[in-house]
C-alpha cells in the first residue's frame, strides 16, 4: 500500500532548522508493509533553512505568519500546499501521516495564535485542513499520537482494512464477493461500531434490488466510516465472548475456564489482547471452526507489527 507520509518523518532534513524528525516506527515498521511519498509544504514554499512560522488568527481568518519579522506567508504556504495535494491525488493513498505540532501538517495540534500574541488553542495546519477536506474517509493520523499504543493499533487496523478494501473494489468484484467481504470483516466491524456494522447487513441484504455499482458505492461509504472509529474494551469484549460461543459445545470445563479467564484479565487490563486472541485462534484451529479461522479481527494486520501485546492497547 501507498502512504502519503510529512517527509521530515521519513529522514528528510527538511525542518526549518535544517533538521529531521525521523520516526523508525514508520520507516522500519511500518514501512515493511508499504511506500511512502514523501511532502512538505513548507520546504517548497521557503526552502530550507527557513524562519519558523505560525498560526495567526485575524478577525475569523486563519494566517500563517513568519516568528521572526511576523511577515504574512499565507499565500505562499497556501499556493504550495494545493500543489502537494495537486501531486498526492495523482497516487493510489490509502492514509496520510503528518508530524504533529506543525502549522503546515499538524492534526488540531498546531497552536493558533491570538494578533497579541496570546495562544487561543489549537488547530489544523493548512496543509492537513486541505487534505481532510478532499480526503475525508482517508486514514489520517499524526506521528506525535501514534505514540499512544491504543491510536497506534487503531489507525494500523483502519490503514489496512482500507487497503483490502481497495484491492477489492480493483479487482471487479461481484455482489458475491462484497458479501464474503462483509462476512469476513464481521467482528473487527462489531469491535469499531455495533450499528454501523448492522448498516453494513442491511447494504449487503439488498431489500430493495439496487444495482451493484450503487450497493458497493454505499457500502464503501459505510465500511470506511465503521474502520474510522475506535474500538473499545467493552465492545472488544463483547466481540471476544461471542467468538468464544462458537465452541459452547466443543470446549470441556477446564477450557473454558481458561478461554473466559483470559478474556477477563483483558478486560482488567491484566493481560493484552494478544492472550484471550490467540486461545481463540488455538481452539478455532483444534475444532476446525472456519467461520472464525477466516475473520480479519484475528490478523487484521501483519504479526511483526506486535501492536496487540501491549496492555495499553486497549482503551
Amino acid at each position: 500500500m501507498t502512504l502519503a507520509v510529512s517527509a521530515c518523518l521519513l529522514g528528510e532534513r527538511i525542518r526549518f532548522d535544517g533538521g529531521h524528525k525521523h520516526d523508525r516506527f514508520i520507516t522500519d515498521e511500518l514501512g515493511a508493509f508499504a511506500e511512502f511519498v514523501p511532502f512538505c509544504p513548507e520546504h517548497l514554499a521557503f526552502n530550507t533553512p527557513r524562519p519558523s512560522v505560525r498560526l495567526v488568527k485575524i478577525a475569523d481568518e486563519i494566517q500563517v505568519h513568519s516568528n521572526k519579522s511576523g511577515e504574512d506567508l499565507t499565500t505562499p504556504l497556501v499556493q504550495q500546499s494545493h500543489n502537494e495535494l495537486f501531486r498526492l491525488r495523482t497516487q493510489k493513498l490509502c492514509g496520510i501521516i503528518f508530524k504533529s505540532k506543525s502549522p503546515s501538517c499538524g492534526l488540531k495540534s498546531a497552536k493558533l495564535y491570538l494578533e497579541n500574541g496570546y495562544c487561543e488553542g489549537k488547530e489544523d495546519g493548512v496543509f492537513a485542513h486541505l487534505c481532510r477536506e478532499h480526503y475525508p474517509l482517508l486514514p489520517m493520523e499524526e506521528e506525535g499520537r501514534l505514540e499512544d499504543a491504543w491510536l497506534r493499533e487503531n489507525f494500523i487496523m483502519q490503514l489496512f482494512a482500507y487497503d483490502r478494501f481497495e484491492q477489492l473494489k480493483a479487482s471487479n468484484p461481484t455482489f458475491n464477493d462484497l458479501i464474503h467481504f462483509h462476512t469476513i470483516h464481521k467482528f473487527m466491524l462489531q469491535a469499531k461500531d455495533e450499528q454501523l456494522y448492522r448498516a453494513l447487513g442491511n447494504i449487503t441484504g439488498n431489500h430493495d434490488s439496487l444495482p451493484l455499482e450503487t450497493i458497493f458505492g454505499m457500502y464503501e461509504f459505510g465500511f470506511k466510516t465503521a474502520i474510522g472509529r475506535k474500538s473499545s474494551i467493552k465492545r472488544t469484549r463483547n466481540v471476544l465472548e461471542h467468538m468464544a460461543g462458537f465452541f459452547k459445545n466443543d470446549l470441556d470445563k477446564s477450557e473454558k475456564e481458561i478461554l473466559h479467564s483470559h478474556i477477563q484479565d483483558y478486560t482488567d487490563k491484566i493481560v493484552p489482547l494478544i492472550l484471550p486472541l490467540s486461545t481463540i485462534h488455538l481452539y478455532a484451529k483444534k475444532y476446525d471452526t472456519q467461520y472464525l479461522l477466516n475473520q480479519i479481527f484475528l490478523d487484521p494486520y501483519p504479526k511483526s507489527l506486535a501492536l496487540r501485546s501491549a496492555i495499553n492497547s486497549g482503551k
